[in-house]
């Protein structure tokens, strides 16, 4: 809504006939007077109503409440009672997630999980004017798993390219993830590594620095 009109026998009344049909307060809206009416001769001959312009005052999205809300309706339909606690801070979003069933949750090597961030970066971003907001869902610390788990993998497999003198592909991984490989392995020496192939199949290849 832009603006709308409201009358009444006075200001105080046209006020208040917007303040019921919009059902607001008053710290919700900003009006403006157009008409101050007239009682008229003896308050029945030429009277005229008040009128006054009402607009609403635009109310800054609450983005954690979009993104609980979305997740727990997506919950509902896969069957899952969960717990949300979402904090935002410097344009990133993280929501911790906890309940049973956290499992189906997170799905193959975080696949769902992964998937239900991406979904709701979309809602939390959606017609937004400001920043990005970055979104990172999480449960059971299972990203903090994941990592230490990949980084134990890039050291591994270095090790391995070091020992047999060859490069070698690790599997395929979503940019999340290819970023800690490359992160982890930036620090050792005599090591480089890039990436191949096309999303999702796209692997990081690890080999000795020539």
């Amino acid at each position: 809504m832009n603006s709308m009109q409201f009358s009444g026998k006075n200001v105080d009344e046209a006020l208040s006939n917007a303040l019921r049909e919009l059902n607001v307060t008053q710290d919700k809206i900003t009006y403006e007077v157009i008409d101050e009416g007239a009682k008229g001769l003896l308050g029945l001959i030429g009277t005229k109503p008040a009128i006054i312009q009402v607009e609403m005052i635009p109310v800054e999205r609450d983005l954690r409440e979009d993104a609980v809300s979305f997740l727990k309706g997506i919950f509902e339909n896969m069957g899952i009672t969960a717990e949300l606690d979402a904090v935002l801070e410097d344009n990133m979003m993280k929501v911790d997630i906890s309940g049973p069933k956290m499992g189906l949750v997170i799905g193959y090597r975080g696949e769902t999980l992964d998937s239900l961030q991406y979904l709701t970066s979309l809602v939390v971003n959606k017609r937004r004017e400001g920043e990005y907001v970055r979104v990172v869902l999480d449960t059971e610390g299972y990203r903090l798993k994941r990592e230490e788990t990949l980084e134990r993998l890039a050291e591994k497999t270095a090790y391995k390219v070091k020992k047999y003198r060859r490069p070698m592909k690790l599997e395929p991984m979503n940019p999340y993830e290819r970023r800690i490989i490359h992160s982890k392995l930036q620090k050792i020496e005599g090591i480089v590594t890039h990436s191949v192939g096309d999303e999702p199949y796209r692997r990081v290849v690890i080999e000795l620095d020539k």
